[in-house]
């Protein structure tokens, strides 16, 4: 279990939007550990993980892009089928709301990784992941942004 940071950024659904953002943070030499973008017409949303918020918060605010940063988790899981559904319907079963979700493996890697932002970050902590055997979750109280 690892504590985190989740950028969203709004962009225009135009070519090189992403690439701006990822030039930005490689100049300052933040690494992007997770990206996920969508776009519904004209507008899209990018989310992002970083290895070092204070440095990408930095560069964004220097850049004037406007962002909002979200308490997050990322965990390793098994990378087999089934492992992301069990843990998604422990969470479920305790009430947990995701706000965000993405998660990637490598083909023939033994994890996933998983990165997510909750509602109800005290259902999490009081039942699923000392269930779970993977200690305490401390989100913050932060809400998170709908995707």
């Amino acid at each position: 279990m690892a504590k985190t940071k989740q950028f969203t950024i709004a962009v225009d659904n135009q070519p090189g939007a992403v690439a701006g953002i990822a030039k930005i943070l490689g100049n300052a030499k933040v690494n992007i550990l997770s990206l996920l973008g969508t776009a519904q017409g004209k507008a899209g949303t990018v989310q992002l993980v970083v290895d070092d918020a204070r440095r990408a918060k930095k560069a964004l605010d220097a850049a004037r892009i406007a962002y909002a940063e979200t308490p997050a988790e990322q965990y390793d899981l098994p990378n087999k089928p089934g492992a992301l559904a069990q843990s998604l319907e422990k969470l479920a079963g305790k009430g947990v709301n995701l706000n965000s979700i993405h998660a990637t493996a490598a083909k023939g890697g033994k994890k996933a990784v998983v990165v997510y932002t909750i509602e109800a970050a005290e259902w999490a902590q009081a039942h699923f992941f000392v269930d779970a055997g993977w200690g305490a979750l401390d989100t913050g109280h932060g809400r998170g942004v709908s995707t």
